[in-house]
């Protein structure tokens, strides 16, 4: 009886590491104020990333990297998706290129 016990619990553990991988290759970044949150953004080294970027504020914005090799416009109030990768680990920069000053981020692949 505690067998089974043990292997529901085991299998209930390996379950939950399965939509942590799955949300690293996945994440979310808000751009708020015409600020990036967060400004860091650790994804897994070898795969492909789909980054959503949830722009908050009233006006447009430009997600930009020179070194993912990518440049989306994000409207205001509205979400995009930005796919790169896969990357090799690093860190690789970021900016909304209609606010440089204070839209700043990097995506750190490990």
């Amino acid at each position: 009886m505690h067998w089974i016990t043990g292997l529901a619990a085991g299998a209930l553990m390996a379950s939950s590491f399965v939509p942590a991988l799955a949300q690293d290759a996945n994440p979310t970044v808000v751009i708020k104020d015409h600020v990036f949150h967060p400004a860091e953004i650790h994804v897994p080294a070898g795969t492909v990333i789909l980054l959503t970027v949830d722009n908050q504020d009233p006006t447009p914005e430009e997600f930009e990297s020179h070194e993912l090799r990518v440049e989306k416009i994000i409207p205001g109030q509205l979400s995009g998706l930005v796919r790169f990768g896969p990357l090799e680990p690093g860190v690789y920069p970021f900016f909304g290129d209609f606010n440089q000053a204070t839209a700043q981020g990097k995506v750190i692949a490990e």
